[in-house]
């Protein structure tokens, strides 16, 4: 299964690139992501559940950083075994590149499933694929882009954040 697409980022390339290889920022954009641990020199453990049709599965594996040329692109690779329902590898190499106030994010994915969860057949894994980098470039996004006024207001005025709030990577980032 492969997937193409194109994002606008408002926020300017290099926090793009920072978040890129921040592992918090991954963990908690990767979902269904339980622990992500290590750097993005040496990869990372990772511990994923995800329910695929009738398949739920807790996969662990690895998560690796690859082909890095520094403020423009990497390949974020990842590979999982999830016990009697198979395994799954996955990849995307995205590209970072200045596009007005903001940053153009590329990414090209590749996915494949093996044992019980290819048995699902082709339509479920690619839909459930799409929505899998869909999810994952969405909550990258918000975690990234400057919050809007109102949404900096409510957060002040509400001290109890048990979800992180639009742009949180991005005001880590100015302190």
């Amino acid at each position: 299964m492969e997937l193409k697409d194109h994002r606008v980022i408002a926020a300017d390339p290099d926090t793009v690139w920072a978040a890129l290889l921040d592992p918090e920022v991954l963990c908690r954009c990767i979902p269904g992501c339980e622990s992500l641990n290590g750097s993005p020199e040496e990869g990372y453990e990772a511990v994923v559940v995800q329910k695929v049709g009738p398949v739920k599965a807790r996969f662990t594996g690895r998560v690796s950083l690859d082909d890095i040329v520094p403020g423009r692109s990497l390949t974020i690779s990842g590979e999982g075994k999830g016990g009697p329902a198979g395994f799954a590898r996955g990849s995307a190499r995205v590209l970072v590149a200045p596009e007005g106030d903001g940053t153009a994010l590329s990414y090209e994915v590749e996915a494949m499933v093996g044992g019980k969860l290819a048995q699902l057949g082709s339509r479920i894994i690619d839909g459930f694929a799409r929505k899998l980098a869909d999810e994952f470039f969405s909550r990258f996004q918000e975690a990234v882009e400057e919050p809007e006024e109102a949404e900096v207001e409510a957060a002040q005025a509400d001290d109890t954040e048990a979800q992180p709030k639009k742009g949180w990577f991005r005001r880590l980032t100015r302190r």
